[in-house]
């Protein structure tokens, strides 16, 4: 089937004022260390002040973080040497431009994500004309059947997920535990939107559950994980160790497979939502080779939104860290059912 790269249209003022999702109860628990109570309170307290700020204000601090980062050489090496591996032809002056729109995007998602509130400001979603993968999405969810999304760490990926729930699909997203009191906040603004949480010890099963229920499953697929738990799949030229679960839990269930970007548009500060598929598994081939096939296929959409807009990737993760096992290896042996 042909893919259809669509942009998918904001909801109506009215619509905009209506409750979030509650999100599956067999999904709401919160996995992570939290702070002390009294480390908490303090961290919260900040994070209030910040969301308080009027959204210029907020973007402003957002764009000094990131210089600010940049500036001091936060991770900025690993960032400019993946830049180096991916842009070859650019000049070093434009990887850096390139670079410190990495880290103004990361300090906008920080700021945006502490928001418990329902949106950062009340117009930032740009509106869009449909298409035929956001119908496509909309009905096979209204015909109770499930489906996968695939993102990056692209843009907001937080905020996308709110985007696709304000729109009536219901989200789970696949997730890890995480520690401190930014990072719960996040977590805990999560489950306020709607969303369920997934986490990788037995994700499998619990991905294959959501489908099966008519729900969606969100899943990341630019991290890197260990060479056992993963398949190696082209990312700009290069093997990168991605997670096979999206590809599994697919095959599993035959669950259509999109992938939803959030992309922000040149003020940094407005966002829309693009939708590409359903990316159809490769056929004719075996099951294991399938499942990376798949995974492949997918990955050269998020490389394809990524050099459309690269000042909008996480340039600052180590995805090329984990190289390809020696022959002989069996793929897939760390993967939780």
């Amino acid at each position: 089937m042909e893919c259809a790269a669509v942009s998918a249209p904001a909801p109506s003022p009215e619509s905009q004022r209506l409750p979030l999702p509650l999100p599956p109860t067999r999904l709401t628990q919160v996995l992570g260390k939290r702070p002390s109570p009294v480390v908490g309170w303090l961290a919260n307290r900040v994070m209030d002040v910040v969301c308080a700020l009027p959204a210029s204000m907020r973007d402003a601090l957002a764009r000094f973080v990131g210089w600010l980062a940049f500036t001091l050489g936060i991770r900025r090496r690993v960032a400019l040497e993946n830049l180096a591996h991916a842009y070859p032809e650019k000049s070093e002056a434009t990887r850096r431009a390139i670079a410190l729109g990495a880290y103004i995007t990361m300090a906008r998602v920080v700021i945006e994500s502490i928001d418990p509130k329902d949106h950062v400001e009340p117009e930032w979603e740009v509106p869009e004309v449909q298409g035929a993968a956001w119908e496509t999405l909309k009905a096979t969810i209204a015909k109770g059947q499930g489906a996968l999304l695939v993102t990056a760490h692209f843009g907001n990926w937080e905020r996308a997920g709110k985007m696709i729930l304000r729109r009536g699909i219901p989200l789970n997203a696949l997730v890890r535990p995480l520690n401190g009191a930014l990072n719960m906040r996040i977590v805990d603004n999560r489950v306020a939107a709607g969303a369920g949480l997934i986490y990788p010890k037995g994700a499998i099963a619990q991905a294959q559950e959501a489908v099966q229920l008519g729900e969606t499953v969100l899943m990341l697929l630019d991290q890197s994980l260990p060479a056992k738990a993963a398949v190696f799949v082209p990312f700009f030229g290069r093997p990168a160790s991605t997670t096979p679960a999206m590809a599994v839990v697919a095959q599993r269930t035959g669950a259509p497979v999109f992938v939803v970007m959030g992309i922000r548009d040149a003020s940094g500060r407005k966002m829309r939502l693009e939708v590409e598929g359903p990316i159809a598994p490769p056929e004719g081939v075996g099951e294991q080779d399938a499942v990376t096939a798949h995974t492949a296929a997918v990955t050269a959409v998020l490389e394809k939104y990524v050099r459309r807009y690269p000042e909008q990737w996480l340039w600052l993760h180590r995805r090329w860290k984990v190289q390809p096992p020696s022959e002989g290896a069996t793929p897939l042996q760390g993967l939780n059912p």
